[in-house]
């Protein structure tokens, strides 16, 4: 048998290729750590993920619907739906009835709530500041930008 008969009657191992990793990818591998992450440095604080976006909705808002809550936590109104009552329940947060709708309840961030957003914040902020180590501010604002023009692309 010559060297070319050998060859081809072999199997051939498939050669290792470099994969690109797509922009979607890298953003939503980047989510989970962030997601895992901000989970572990919440967990000594009493507060789920769930909790501390929705505090942040609150504040934002000033006041908001559950369905409201949901959607820009990204949570199913039921989940959200148990996220208020345990936040109601520590004191977080309060309701009362829209006066524009008698059978929605406006949620909204009490001053206890703030002083727990606050302390949440401070956690995450550490968890941002090593993201960011090494990157130039600008760049960081940039790529800021870029992201939330994807969310709203997106989001339409």
């Amino acid at each position: 048998m010559n060297k070319k008969q050998t060859l081809s009657s072999e199997p051939v191992a498939p050669r290792p290729r470099r994969i690109t990793l797509r922009m979607a990818y890298v953003i939503g591998s980047l989510d989970r750590i962030l997601r895992r992450r901000m989970g572990e440095a919440l967990s000594p604080l009493g507060l789920t993920l769930a909790q501390f976006t929705a505090l942040s909705v609150l504040e934002a808002r000033g006041q908001a619907s559950n369905a409201q809550v949901a959607e820009r936590s990204f949570i199913t109104p039921q989940s959200a739906n148990e996220v208020m009552n345990a936040m109601a329940a520590r004191g977080w947060v309060s309701r009362e009835s829209d006066p524009s709708h008698g059978r929605i309840v406006l949620l909204k961030l009490t001053d206890q709530g703030r002083v727990v957003l606050r302390e949440c914040e401070l956690a995450v902020r550490t968890i941002e500041r090593l993201m960011l180590d090494g990157v130039d501010p600008e760049d960081a604002s940039a790529v800021q930008s870029q992201l939330e023009v994807f969310v709203r692309n997106l989001r339409a």
